[in-house]
């Protein structure tokens, strides 16, 4: 199995998580500087990646960014000491997959790690045998895991992908929250549901709204769906649209 990449810069903290790591036999590289990580994760490939936010030469949402520009696939956990949902937001929206807030049970860690690590090895397209989903005008091919949208390329973050695909393949039935959570976070740690909210607005920042339409619906209470017949401005049906 590849390495586990741990970005940390307070030693004590670093080394705790490498011993943890370690005792349920992974293998684990280390690095205190977001400069040196940098250099790290465009040199080899790892499994998983556990960054903190705040790291001298350059912090972790930065990082995240940067990693993301190159590499969709490999899981990104962020550890940061701020428990706002600003900065969750801006963690996910850099591109990590999961966020833990110090300080945080070690145990809770690694199992938020094993969680990742087994979403990162199951294939979505077990979901199904068609090489492509297509919803409308929406078009995911599940060999290259493009997406496009009225012919043009839209690029997402895995989990962006992973939830994209669910409502895709329910064909415009509705897929309820806790269906979310489940199939993509897992069952060994619950998920705030505010968490899925966010990844729906980011969805709809990219899916949606450059293109004038509303396709990614809610109903209140229960979860999401996509409307094909939904256009910005158009009044059809009594569903919000917030998250």
């Amino acid at each position: 199995m590849k390495p586990i990449l741990l970005i940390e810069d307070d030693p004590v903290l670093n080394a705790n998580i490498r011993d943890a790591f370690l005792q349920e036999g992974y293998t684990v590289e280390t690095v205190f500087d977001g400069q040196l990580a940098e250099r790290m994760l465009q040199r080899r490939d790892y499994a998983l990646v556990v960054m903190d936010v705040n790291l001298p030469g350059k912090n972790g949402f930065d990082l995240c960014q940067a990693y993301r520009s190159h590499n969709q696939k490999v899981p990104v956990l962020i550890l940061t000491a701020f428990d706002e949902l600003e900065d969750k937001v801006k963690g996910y929206g850099s591109g990590a997959d999961d966020y833990m807030t110090k300080p945080f049970y070690m145990r809770e860690l690694m199992l938020k790690s094993q969680v990742l690590l087994k979403r990162a090895t199951i294939s979505m397209e077990d979901f199904g045998l068609e090489k492509r989903l297509v919803f409308d005008d929406i078009v995911l091919d599940k060999q290259s895991k493009k997406v496009t949208r009225d012919g043009t390329e839209i690029n997402f973050t895995p989990r962006e992908y992973q939830i994209l695909y669910r409502l895709l393949a329910a064909k415009g039935d509705l897929v309820s929250k806790k269906d979310l959570i489940t199939e993509i976070w897992g069952t060994v740690m619950e998920t705030n549901t505010n968490t899925i909210e966010v990844y729906i607005n980011f969805l709809r920042n990219k899916l949606d709204k450059p293109f004038g339409k509303e396709t990614i619906r809610t109903r209140v209470g229960y979860g999401y769906y996509l409307d094909a017949d939904k256009r910005c401005g158009n009044k059809k049906g009594a569903e919000q649209v917030s998250s």
